[in-house]
């Protein structure tokens, strides 16, 4: 139960909640913490931040104060690989990542969730990737008092199905990277496509395990991707060679090297002639040349995907439509833009 006090009748009294300060292109901070007693000197500071009352607060049996509320919101929300950064802060709790990895939304549990009204949740997107320690969500109790059995109701959605949010880990795979091209393997022109893939592999905490060349002949690809499974590549990624022209016959070289369950075509641009099958357990991915011109493909949407054992098909490609164009900024910022979201 709330009631109101005027604030020159509130000296000595305990706030049961924090007075935040905003001051505009300067701050925006708790001038008085929740606990504080209000002292004489006090007045004139709540005066000018619009405090004219207080809040005398009593709760009821079925009532429940914005920072408990907050603790079992969540805890409710949080699934593995995702922890709670900090203690209430204004009524407001963030979830950070516990470890580096793809950051999994359960959408349609948040949609209901925060359907309740005086409970919200707001996250990244989901399939982010994150590192450790980065904040992927905020929650809290939206006014001061609330309805212990509606933030209950919140925390029984919440907590279904492996919670609202997780942290799913990316394995270190050990790639075999199939470079091809006659213009390269002939050593007409330098190759520039091994240093991108590289970088790509390594942020994600992968490796390189082994490099091969091969010409533009279905078998000797096949060969190729043969020899770097024999050498133990677990993931296969093969460069170039994907578009129509005649000499373009990776995809050809990957079909007779064995691979399944394979798609050709994505709707994302960058990367519309996008290829990924399998060769039993192990993955095989065909990057188009546009990966090399480009910073970000579709190749930085499906890698993470692939490498928590998510399993990509022409439904999980074609779902990626919406928000796959990338906007070529001259200055990229992704993943903290709208590419693939």
């Amino acid at each position: 139960m709330l009631k109101t006090l005027p604030v020159d009748d509130a000296i000595g009294m305990v706030l049961p909640h924090d007075i935040t300060e905003i001051v505009r292109d300067s701050h925006k901070k708790v001038a008085f913490k929740k606990g504080h007693i209000i002292r004489p000197e006090d007045i004139p500071h709540l005066k000018r931040l619009g405090k004219d009352h207080i809040y005398i607060l009593t709760l009821e049996n079925d009532e429940i104060h914005e920072d408990e509320a907050a603790e079992i919101l969540a805890r409710a929300l949080a699934g593995e690989g995702v922890v709670l950064k900090a203690g209430p802060d204004e009524g407001k709790i963030t979830l950070a990542a516990a470890r580096d990895g793809l950051l999994r939304v359960n959408t349609e549990s948040l949609y209901r969730f925060n359907l309740l009204g005086e409970v919200m949740c707001s996250t990244l997107h989901d399939r982010t990737p994150v590192k450790e320690g980065e904040i992927v969500a905020g929650t809290r109790l939206i006014p001061l008092v609330g309805k212990r059995s509606l933030v209950e109701r919140a925390a029984a959605i919440a907590s279904q199905a492996g919670h609202v949010l997780q942290v799913r880990t990316m394995r270190r795979a050990r790639c075999g990277l199939i470079i091809t091209g006659n213009e390269i393997f002939y050593g007409r022109i330098a190759d520039r496509f091994e240093e991108v893939l590289r970088k790509k592999l390594d942020n994600l905490g992968s490796c390189v395990h082994s490099v091969e060349l091969a010409p533009d002949d279905p078998s000797l690809i096949a060969a190729a991707i043969h020899r770097s499974l024999s050498a133990g590549a677990d993931l296969i990624v093969t460069s170039g060679g994907m578009s129509v022209d005649p000499d373009d016959v990776t995809r050809a070289g990957i079909i007779a090297a064995g691979a399944t369950d394979s798609v050709y075509g994505s709707p994302v641009l960058p990367g519309a002639m996008f290829f990924i099958g399998r060769i039993g357990n192990v993955p095989v991915i065909g990057v188009p040349a546009c990966g090399m011109f480009h910073k970000i493909t579709v190749l930085d949407l499906i890698l993470p995907r692939v490498l928590t054992g998510e399993e990509i098909g022409r439904e999980e490609l074609a779902a990626l439509g919406h928000g796959g164009l990338c906007r070529n900024c001259p200055t990229c910022s992704y993943p903290s833009c709208s590419f693939g979201k």
